[in-house]
């Protein structure tokens, strides 16, 4: 390893349990891990819906937006895959990868070996081809694209945000 090369962190991954929506709700509860999503901390029942949908992903598809777990299996934020889930909007049609993580594990490294793994995940379960949304601020996240390879494809304003985002693909 070089002076240049930074060991990424191991993490784990699994799909999301009943009891992750309790997790998920917890790690997030931050305005600024929520900046780019809608600015304010979720109620819990939005992720009681989401986790209960990515189970359904997962047994559906053979993936969805996991659970991550650090070292010790604290829930430290979930990253993983699904159909993009916007209609009116962005990537129809195609497979998003995606990640957030809770603030006190950032700059760590997580995403980025998280992501990885859903890249090999994904690829497993027959997948040609990803996406990544990402607001155009959230330099952290394009950081994160970039080191996975991806390229930016193109923009869009979120109609709900009428925010710029970037769309970031990559060939498996």
């Amino acid at each position: 390893m070089n002076n240049t090369t930074k060991a990424l962190p191991v993490v784990r991954l699994r799909v999301p349990t009943e009891e992750d929506a309790f997790a998920w709700h917890r790690v997030f509860d931050d305005p600024e891990v929520m900046e780019f999503h809608g600015g304010a901390p979720a109620e819990m029942s939005v992720y009681e819906e989401l986790t209960a949908r990515q189970r359904r992903h997962d047994a559906e598809r053979g993936f969805c937006f996991w659970t991550m777990l650090d070292e010790s299996g604290e829930v430290i934020g979930f990253t993983g895959a699904q159909p993009w889930p916007h209609p009116e909007f962005g990537p129809v049609g195609e497979i998003e990868i995606g990640w957030r993580l809770g603030r006190a594990y950032w700059g760590r490294g997580y995403a980025t070996a998280a992501a990885r793994t859903t890249l090999e995940r994904v690829r497993a379960a027959g997948v040609g081809r990803v996406v990544a949304m990402v607001n155009s601020r959230n330099a952290r996240s394009v950081a994160v694209t970039r080191r996975l390879g991806m390229e930016l494809a193109e923009t869009y304003v979120g109609p709900a945000s009428q925010q710029e985002a970037y769309c970031f693909r990559l060939e498996l």
